[in-house]
């Protein structure tokens, strides 16, 4: 279609804009990128992912939490530290990526579009430009058109949002102040990170959520240790419980926030974060013009290949749902956009590492006990705990888990589930001995550096096979190991 202004238009500059427009780009088409910000990285760059992994870490290196093991309960690298302190890192990092975005971008020659966009038609988008020195509307055309608008936080209708007392995900990297005491209403992802990131810090912290345990689809064993961390933190779960109001109260104590939840318990906090998931951005793309229709959430429901109900137009990202992470998003891009230029590329969804940076933090791959048990696979498992290991005494991480799951009778791995310092790096390992079809006797033949965290791998195929040979009659351990 030569008469088209672009190959392809990309609608928003996140993880997966980025990538769709970048893999376009080295297949030498015409790319356009459409970001209605003022600044590109759309919510991961500029207030979720990023920031918040960073916040991450100054809370971590100030409160001197990585290091209370050695030193005690009371040690902390800076005392009284401030909201000031804790985005100096943050913003610095911030317009780091920001930079590097708008860098990679220009390198691959693609036009950077500062506009609102909606839909004229399926190949049409009208432009209302927001760039300072162009102002105004335009009509461009593109072949093939990847929405990737991502999300924005969930905001019911019923809760008196003032962003400085109840807060959504957005709002809380913006306080004034840390508050003495924090409640977090939904038990999802980014409510735990927040709670488990203010807990360190010395917040009291309450986590409220409707359903009965912490992150569903996460290994049961993990989410009971992070649970257990979490109390030991002094934070407290409300779980089964649903909110029924929140309100804005002023009492001698000054300007706070009442929850009451249907139970009949009140909260009384200084600050709420409600966090009840994501909603599609897609209210400005007037969607029904290219025949399009997301569902109550903003979300759009796309095939494998991530085309939605217009076979040239894709979704990629946030927007489509579960999983919602940067890395997964980042690969929907690439793959959406060679499937439209006829390139073949392939990926493994059911290989797909989760990083969850809680405190401790969790990563996961391949499938859980829970899931084997539904599908009656037969199944062993091998554990390994970072007290038992030399670099976990070192980095002073005792608490620290390391699980495989394996086939009973092939030893196929199946699945790798660990909580601790290092996790979304040392599970890709795991990783990988999945993706070629590997035995858990991978680990036990295979020599780690001494001393790393990547000797529990070792450890916990150890402790498995002595597990296959105690339980199995008549098939012992290929290989044996002191127990």
């Amino acid at each position: 279609m030569p008469d088209l202004d672009y190959d392809l238009i990309v609608i928003g500059s996140g993880p997966a804009g980025q990538r769709a427009a970048i893999q376009g780009a080295k297949l030498d088409k015409r790319v356009a990128l459409v970001e209605r910000k003022s600044v590109v990285g759309g919510v991961s760059v500029n207030t979720g992912t990023i920031p918040s992994k960073t916040f991450r870490e100054a809370v971590l290196d100030l409160s001197g939490f990585r290091e209370r093991s050695f030193y005690g309960a009371s040690y902390t690298v800076k005392q009284n530290i401030t909201i000031d302190d804790l985005m100096l890192r943050t913003d610095q990092v911030i317009r780091h990526e920001i930079d590097v975005t708008r860098h990679q971008l220009s390198r691959n020659h693609i036009d950077l579009l500062s506009a609102t966009a909606s839909f004229v038609d399926a190949h049409t988008l009208k432009l209302d430009l927001v760039d300072e020195h162009d102002r105004g509307q335009r009509l461009i055309t593109g072949e093939t058109i990847v929405i990737a608008t991502g999300t924005e936080a969930t905001m019911d209708p019923h809760i008196p949002f003032d962003h400085r007392r109840i807060l959504t995900s957005d709002d809380i990297l913006k306080l004034d102040c840390l508050p003495r005491t924090l409640t977090v209403v939904g038990a999802g992802v980014i409510g735990c990170e927040y709670a488990c990131m203010f807990a360190a810090l010395g917040v009291r912290v309450t986590l409220i959520d409707k359903r009965p345990r912490l992150l569903p689809f996460i290994d049961a064993e993990i989410v009971d240790a992070l649970a257990y961390q979490l109390r030991e933190n002094r934070v407290t779960l409300r779980l089964c419980e649903e909110v029924s109001t929140i309100e804005p109260v002023h009492d001698e104590h000054g300007d706070r926030v009442r929850i009451h939840l249907a139970s009949g318990k009140q909260i009384v906090t200084d600050k709420a974060l409600y966090s009840i998931g994501r909603t599609g951005n897609t209210t400005r793309l007037n969607l029904g013009a290219a025949g399009i229709i997301p569902d109550d959430r903003g979300r759009l429901k796309v095939n494998r290949n991530y085309q939605t109900d217009t076979p040239n137009i894709y979704a990629v990202g946030d927007l489509i749902g579960f999983p919602s992470l940067a890395s997964t998003s980042m690969e929907q891009g690439r793959l959406a956009a060679c499937h439209a230029f006829h390139v073949e590329a392939t990926s493994v969804p059911e290989l797909f590492p989760y990083g969850i940076y809680t405190i401790p933090e969790i990563s996961t791959v391949g499938r859980n006990e829970e899931e084997l048990t539904h599908d009656g696979v037969s199944y062993e498992i091998g554990k390994a705990r970072y007290r038992e290991i030399a670099r976990g005494q070192i980095i002073g991480d005792t608490t620290g888990l390391l699980k495989l799951i394996f086939h009973a009778e092939s030893r196929d791995l199946l699945g790798v589930h660990i909580i601790g310092e290092g996790s979304s790096e040392l599970v890709h390992i795991g990783q990988a001995v999945l993706a070629f079809g590997g035995k858990v006797d991978y680990f036990v033949n295979t020599v780690f550096n001494y001393p790393t965290l990547a000797e529990c791998y070792k450890v916990a195929a150890f402790d498995g096979i002595n597990r296959l040979g105690c339980t199995v009659s008549g098939n012992p351990p290929v290989v044996s190991c002191p127990t």
